[in-house]
């Protein structure tokens, strides 16, 4: 599975919402994700691409859309 379906996954299981058609749409504006999910959105990345993601790193406009998260985890590779 690629990343980009990978995160899609991760976050439709999170979410239990239909995600948006468009990636660089903000899940937290459409009402996907809000702000309590965050940590366990987080927790599922670390956990599915063995990374870890720091405290000051959890902010939402760092994972506004899947583009967005696919961009961070790419930098923390």
């Amino acid at each position: 599975m690629n990343p980009q379906a990978q995160i899609s996954e991760i976050v439709k299981q999170v979410a239990k919402k239909p995600l948006p058609p468009d990636p660089e749409e903000s899940l937290f504006d459409s009402g996907v994700l809000d702000s309590f999910a965050l940590p366990d959105l987080v927790s599922r990345l670390e956990k599915e691409f063995g990374i870890s993601i720091p405290d000051a790193d959890l902010a939402p406009r760092k994972f506004e859309s899947l583009a967005r998260i696919e961009a961070y985890l790419e930098s923390r590779r």
